[in-house]
């Protein structure tokens, strides 16, 4: 199933970066979901992995990933680990990963996978990541893997001048997918179409309709 994914993205021009489809192909899935849904690990649909927690579609990570334009020198913020799983396809097209996750549950669950997947060079933090990971800043490229009323400012002063981030920018109900590259200090953004997150939760997490 996940050749018949890649597939279809590229024969419908949906994921365009060779490296991004190679970078998917490579990763298992199925190892970063709950035991009793690895069958559906090639679904192209969000899974939960408990806690009030989705590991998102596939191609919405694959989407938010190549709005990143990565490159292999890059450092990389996660805002929203889950699983590790969008951490460890990131893994493979930059140098280092700070994935940040809040639940500490879901921390270790992270750590495990990453660990069963030799994935190395993607440390897992227990913070409040809707204030970044001030402590490794700046990064090259910022991805946030919850819903957010507004990009924080804290998120875009941790970002290198140039550097891009990507979140889903909206309500509760909807996102649209923003990518926004930092000039000076401040965001040029461009949006990419509706999407659904569970909330970003903590200090600057998704404020209540």
């Amino acid at each position: 199933m996940k050749d018949t994914l890649i597939k279809k993205w590229r024969d419908h021009g949906l994921i365009n970066d060779k490296k991004v489809l190679e970078a998917f192909a490579a990763t298992p899935r199925e190892q970063f979901v709950p035991a009793h849904l690895k069958s559906e690990a090639y679904c192209d649909a969000p899974l939960r992995i408990g806690f009030g927690q989705t590991i998102s579609q596939p191609f919405t990570v694959l989407v938010m990933i190549e709005l990143l334009s990565m490159n292999k020198t890059d450092k990389v913020l996660e805002v929203g680990a889950g699983s590790g799983y969008g951490a460890a396809i990131i893994s493979q097209l930059s140098n280092q990963v700070f994935a940040t996750e809040i639940i500490p549950q879901l921390v270790k669950q992270a750590q495990e996978n990453l660990a069963k997947a030799k994935i190395d060079n993607v440390t897992v933090v227990q913070c409040d990541g809707s204030q970044g990971y001030a402590s490794e800043a700046p990064y090259d490229k910022i991805i946030v893997s919850a819903a957010c009323s507004e990009i924080p400012q804290a998120l875009v002063e941790q970002l290198t001048e140039g550097g891009i981030i990507v979140a889903p920018v909206g309500g509760r109900t909807t996102q649209v997918m923003t990518r926004g590259i930092r000039v000076g200090q401040a965001l040029k953004e461009s949006r990419f179409g509706n999407y659904i997150f569970v909330p970003l939760t903590g200090k600057f997490g998704l404020q209540r309709d």
